[in-house]
């Protein structure tokens, strides 16, 4: 898996598509919650769930089908009186990118055994061709050590550029909506 920084990373970055009123606390925080939801499936691992399993990691909360429930979801609870409008569908649009971003990067890491994007229909596991990111430890301690440090100088490279490059489109685009 890419690192929970990685992840929420890009859900800061997917963010500053929206104005920078629209920009709250609140949608930055849900939508970093959406990016890093799908490894709770990490639980599982003291409780003997294997990790190839449905329930294990990468299974079906890594799907496409589990980020748009979960997309859903928090956006009818966050924003119910939207839920129905243009604005609800932009939210829930977003949120599932985040959801859905957190499979994505983990399809591009170089460890595990791939990630369930179509579960529950198909439990087969995916990698993308290209695999520059190299999987983070799981577990703080094993984070924080030589190996962390590491994973977090590749995904500087294979993370970080891209989101601010990212941000910095948007920005400019948002610039130029703002002139006209």
């Amino acid at each position: 898996m890419a690192s929970l920084f990685g992840h929420a990373f890009i859900a800061i970055a997917l963010g500053k598509s929206f104005s920078r009123n629209q920009q709250t606390w609140k949608l930055i925080l849900i939508a970093i919650v959406c990016a890093i939801i799908p490894d709770a499936d990490v639980i599982g691992f003291q409780f003997g769930i294997p990790y190839s399993s449905f329930w294990g990691h990468r299974g079906f909360s890594h799907s496409l089908l589990f980020a748009l429930l979960f997309s859903i979801l928090v956006t009818a609870i966050f924003y119910r009186k939207q839920f129905f409008s243009k604005k609800g569908f932009i939210l829930l649009l977003f949120f599932f990118l985040c959801v859905a971003s957190h499979s994505v990067l983990d399809a591009l890491t170089n460890g595990g055994y791939g990630v369930a994007f179509f579960s529950p229909f198909d439990n087969t596991r995916y990698f993308f061709p290209f695999t520059p990111i190299k999987v983070s430890p799981i577990g703080v301690l094993r984070f924080f050590s030589e190996r962390g440090v590491y994973v977090i100088r590749n995904e500087i490279i294979w993370i970080g550029i891209p989101g601010f490059i990212y941000m910095i489109i948007a920005f400019l685009v948002r610039k130029k909506r703002n002139k006209f």
